[in-house]
């Protein structure tokens, strides 16, 4: 942030109060499990690329000490502490974590010849720094196998940081992962990527200051890398609970948990060591039932009903429970608990928005008005660092009901833009809505003020004074928050009304990724490019022909839709592209032109005019697009 941020109000600094004498702050249990087994860190704690940008820096966390200040929540000051712990720590004798070198956490499982990678970050560049740990002090173990634990990126960007596609080709380092792991990885990362990514780049602050008026942490993990994607394809699926494998000696028995965290998830459990890993479903936190990023709602009920199989399976015959996230929790009746109350969490949640639904409660009034049981709200790992009771309650309403909560006043309602130009004429101007605002935000009402202003912003958004104080009501909302996602968003809020735009520095479709992507999927990531009215008159046929798997596929636009098939078709094609399905993710990078086409090794034949035709009406998006502005 170039602007310098404001000083806390007295009502934010209030609610800081209440809560220190609220929470039970005096229970430091986390804090000796979060440093727990530590081995060594890693000093300094900053990791770069190889042209020199810095892609990731724990270190500048170091502010985290002591008491929280007023700016900050004290309960997200308390996780934010915990998650910036940093290291390589032992979980039990064979079984080691590199903590505080990205989002997510790195496990290594030894084996009889070398070690067991499990989830290798985000980056390649914080993967290859956390394998120089390890091996700095447990010595120099080859990489023998890799498991993706589910499909979300941070569990497997750093791939190519641990291992090589050459030695997984070969047969040397096979990769684990659950039933669909490829197609959900991918798909995600694409479809939607350049809105999600833009997204992303709000909800972990990975652009704003670090700092008790800036950025402190993102509740699940400080935040996200900005090094290189990659991805290796998985050579093993696993498709069953109950599948064992054993990878250099290192036996794994799975229990499959789809459409929990990630439509594709798997836990793992260690018999010989009596360790569970339970990927993204039991941290020390609510998680996400609708990422602020965007994605697909979770299924809460699903979730909770794999923690209970996990309890049956794995709870007498665990006595560490760790994770691909936070810090393990030790001892067989403390894992059992810890699940439990995971699992207690998901279900009341879940349980109870839908006997709200039914009593006709609207999504915004259950997540208003439903609180936690006590003894949930007393259990700091229920706490809603990532994910919220608020925005995950509103999140299992739209699962079931969708966007619509029933009013007909909310069915067709005006555009940001337009609305707001008619509630500032309805409340008597610009500068009136401001000043009665100002009254808001003085007294504390926050929501309000932000409600209004926002009005004002669409409406006029070259207005001074109601884009600083909408920036200064941001900004108290962000101090208040203990969510680390709601904060972010907050303070990226304010950075864009005080700064203009930053930039997204987190990437979503990186060329590991997209070469990745089968057939189907990449002529999908195509047509979702196409600007529709500007293709409503063109009319043209691609005929793509893969040598290496002797397919065959007819893409058409038409009407301003772009659709492809794999039947037989009659007649010829206007064009005809020849090429193999390793070589065919050109099509996606950059404009198809002809000559791109060619330097990639792509045979064109036929009227090459159609290719520039289909350039032409592409519209990749806007990974920079404004969010609190219109």
């Amino acid at each position: 942030m170039t602007s310098t941020p404001k000083h806390v109000q007295p009502f934010v600094a209030k609610q800081q109060e209440e809560l220190r004498k609220r929470l039970p702050f005096s229970d430091t249990q986390d804090f000796e499990d979060a440093t727990r087994g530590l081995i060594a860190r890693r000093e300094p704690n900053a990791v770069a690329a190889e042209d020199g940008t810095v892609v990731w820096d724990n270190d500048s966390y170091a502010f985290l000490t002591g008491d929280a200040p007023d700016s900050v929540n004290p309960s997200l000051w308390r996780q934010s502490r915990l998650v910036a712990e940093q290291g390589l720590f032992e979980v039990v004798e064979g079984i080691y974590q590199v903590r505080g070198l990205d989002l997510s956490n790195v496990t290594f499982v030894e084996g009889d010849r070398g070690v067991v990678v499990i989830d290798p970050l985000l980056s390649k560049e914080t993967a290859e720094a956390a394998l120089a740990l390890y091996r700095e002090h447990r010595g120099e173990r080859e990489v023998t196998g890799v498991v993706y634990t589910h499909s979300h990126v941070d569990h497997f960007g750093g791939v190519k940081g641990v291992t090589t596609q050459e030695d997984v080709e070969a047969g040397r380092v096979p990769v684990l992962a659950p039933e669909g792991f490829m197609e959900h990885a991918v798909s995600e990362n694409v479809y939607a990527g350049t809105a999600m990514g833009r997204r992303a780049a709000y909800m972990y602050g990975a652009a704003l200051a670090r700092g008790p008026q800036g950025q402190v942490g993102a509740g699940l993990g400080q935040t996200t890398s900005t090094g290189t994607l990659t991805l290796i394809p998985p050579t093993v699926d696993i498709t069953t609970t109950g599948q064992e494998e054993v990878v250099d000696g290192v036996r794994m028995v799975f229990q499959m948990a789809p459409d929990t965290e990630a439509p594709s998830e798997m836990l793992i459990h260690f018999p010989d060591l009596r360790a569970l890993c339970t990927a993204e479903d039991a941290t020390h936190n609510l998680h996400n039932l609708l990422t602020l990023r965007g994605a697909v709602v979770r299924d809460p009920h699903s979730w909770a009903n794999h923690l209970t199989e996990a309890i049956d399976l794995f709870g007498d015959k665990s006595d560490v429970v760790f994770a691909s996230h936070h810090w393990p929790t030790w001892g067989q009746e403390r894992v059992v608990r810890f699940l439990g109350i995971q699992r207690d969490l998901y279900a009341y949640l879940h349980d109870q928005t839908l006997r709200l639904i039914n009593k006709g409660w609207t999504g915004t009034e259950i997540a208003e008005h439903l609180e936690l049981p006590p003894a949930l709200e007393q259990a700091w790992n229920t706490h809603g660092y990532y994910g919220s009771v608020s925005h995950n309650l509103k999140a299992i309403y739209q699962r079931y009901m969708g966007w619509f909560d029933g009013n007909p006043a909310h069915l067709w309602q005006h555009t940001p833009v337009e609305a707001g130009k008619r509630y500032v004429e309805f409340m008597g101007g610009a500068d009136a809505v401001v000043e009665k605002a100002r009254n808001s935000f003085e007294s504390g009402d926050l929501r309000w003020a932000a409600e209004v202003l926002g009005h004002v912003v669409f409406a006029e958004p070259d207005h001074r004074a109601a884009r600083e104080l909408l920036a200064d009501t941001y900004e108290q909302l962000g101090y208040g928050a203990e969510n680390g996602p709601w904060r972010n968003f907050y303070l990226s809020g304010t950075t864009e009304l005080r700064d203009g735009r930053f930039g997204t520095p987190t990437v979503a479709a990186s060329g590991d990724i997209i070469a990745n992507l089968t057939p189907p999927m990449l002529f999908d990531a195509i047509a979702i490019q196409i600007d529709g009215p500007k293709a409503w008159n063109e009319n043209l046929s691609i005929d793509v022909v893969l040598t290496d798997a002797q397919d065959r596929y007819r893409l058409s636009l038409t009407n301003g839709a772009l659709t492809y098939s794999s039947a037989p078709r009659q007649g010829t094609a206007d064009v005809t592209l020849t090429t193999t399905a390793k070589a065919l993710p050109a099509l996606a990078l950059g404009k198809p032109t002809p000559d791109a086409l060619a330097q990639a090794g792509i045979q064109v034949e036929g009227d090459v005019s159609v290719l520039e035709t289909l350039s032409s009406v592409l519209d990749p998006g806007d990974p920079d697009f404004p969010i609190v502005t219109p």
